[in-house]
């Protein structure tokens, strides 16, 4: 498989991820565990889709900012996504235990904001090397 093909199969995947954020809306359903762990997914299949689509490997791996940090170090800017590094332990941990330290709630809204963001710039990433 071409780098290519396997940075829109991941944006694809993403996608998928991104649609299920949008349906959980409502913690009362949706822990924030849960929610938290689609967001992580979403970012780290973007994030991959990316580095792929500028023909490199990215490594197999969970950390959000370790895969911002490649995509920086080849000059691009992912500041504006950074706020998303907080999901990496929804990878993991959150198989195993509570990952919140406080009661305040995710911004369901506004992960969802920053990972449509994030979405978009990757799309026009793959779409701009096919």
């Amino acid at each position: 498989m071409t780098d290519l093909d396997q940075a829109k199969l991941l944006s694809k995947a993403a996608l998928r991820d991104l649609k299920a954020l949008k349906g959980m809306d409502n913690q009362d359903v949706f822990a924030d565990e849960i929610f938290g762990f689609h967001v992580q997914q979403a970012t780290e299949k973007c994030l991959k889709a990316w580095i792929a689509a500028i023909g490199r490997v990215y490594p197999l791996i969970h950390d959000l900012g370790v895969l911002m940090k490649l995509l920086e170090e080849q000059g691009y800017d992912c500041s504006p996504f950074s706020g998303l590094q907080q999901y990496s332990p929804f990878a993991v941990r959150l198989r195993y235990e509570v990952v919140l330290d406080s009661n305040a709630p995710i911004d369901r809204p506004g992960a969802i904001a920053l990972v449509q963001s994030l979405y978009n710039t990757v799309l026009n990433q793959v779409e701009s090397a096919d």
